[in-house]
């Protein structure tokens, strides 16, 4: 009897079976610290997938809604299956289904950095609208570095709705900038504190807007006059003035000041790489029998010629002080 009730004053032990392995992964995966980024990185690889018909399209004058994406030789429609952002063009090794027409990289690339900007954003600078603002502002971005890269323009139709966009959002996502709260105290306006009033920050917007235009148009009035000829065109001025109306006074200074180094560092080395690879050597030698000099300075003044895309790389260097700068100045806050 004794036996027995110490048996029923134990403690019962029940064994549970270990769950399976595709069980914890797909308990794993379902988090919301993992489905909310992998929900922005497809979002901005199908946003991607827009960007490249704006693009291909906007430079040619042509409709970005209709037709839908079709094959440029064999005006094939592209079926939904073949259209799967940067997988569809694995799937295809690169080239049309129908006549093998080969389709540039430039696809899949933009697809994929969309994406990756969309999760670094999402990081950043978690759900709000001030992820908002910078999504549409990467987007923007892309949309004109790609352009340049590509045909060397800069559309209006970005631009200038872009930089709508970025004075409208400045009535709800503040601008954070004391350079543009000095310059205001200066012409006489005593309110504090700047980013918290809705006056101060839509003219924040404007004046980087301001800024952002008139420092670039200064840059190339100074350089015609100086070289005799034009040294940028006036897409990189109402680009600034896009990126002024988000980033403000001192983004857009900042932008300016980072895209020439940048332009000029890989401007310089593209150059280089142009002469030692002899582009337009038989132009060069074309030249120096009819005595217009020998044949490496002709060469070397042909390749210091090559026209680079300065909005190219002024669009690298916003995105950098968008995202990079926060997180340096974080780091210094530390």
């Amino acid at each position: 009897m004794k036996q027995l009730c110490q048996f029923l004053h134990q403690p019962l032990a029940i064994g549970h079976r270990p769950p399976h392995p595709a069980l914890s992964l797909v308990s794993a995966c379902g988090t919301v610290e993992t489905v909310i980024p992998f929900f922005f990185f497809i979002l901005g690889t199908v946003i991607g997938s827009f960007l490249n018909v704006c693009i291909s399209r906007i430079p040619e004058g042509l409709s970005i809604i209709s037709p839908g994406s079709r094959c440029p030789r064999c005006l094939t429609p592209i079926k939904p299956y073949d259209n799967i952002p940067v997988f569809g063009w694995l799937l295809l090794r690169g080239k049309c289904r129908n006549c093998s027409l080969s389709i540039s990289p430039m696809y899949p690339l933009v697809e994929f950095a969309t994406g990756l900007i969309f999760l670094l954003t999402y990081y950043e600078y978690g759900i709000s609208l001030l992820t908002l603002k910078w999504l549409i502002f990467s987007c923007l971005i892309i949309v004109l570095v790609v352009t340049d890269f590509r045909v060397r323009l800069l559309p209006d139709l970005v631009n200038f709705p872009g930089m709508a966009m970025g004075i409208v959002l400045a009535f709800r996502v503040p601008i954070a900038d004391s350079t543009a709260g000095m310059f205001f105290f200066l012409l006489g306006f005593r309110r504090f504190p700047f980013q918290s009033d809705l006056f101060f920050n839509v003219l924040t917007a404007i004046l980087g807007a301001l800024v952002g235009s008139m420092l670039l148009w200064g840059a190339a009035a100074l350089y015609k006059l100086v070289r005799k000829r034009e040294g940028m065109g006036m897409g990189d001025v109402k680009m600034m003035a896009m990126v002024g109306s988000f980033l403000g006074p001192r983004g857009t200074f900042l932008t300016i000041l980072l895209g020439t180094l940048i332009g000029t560092v890989i401007g310089v080395l593209w150059i280089g790489i142009l002469y030692l690879y002899g582009w337009k050597r038989r132009v060069a030698e074309r030249a120096a029998k009819r005595g217009l000099g020998s044949v490496s300075t002709i060469r070397w003044a042909i390749a210091s010629q090559y026209q680079l895309p300065l909005g190219t790389f002024l669009g690298i260097g916003a995105l950098a002080v968008a995202y990079a700068l926060p997180w340096l100045l974080s780091l210094a806050d530390r």
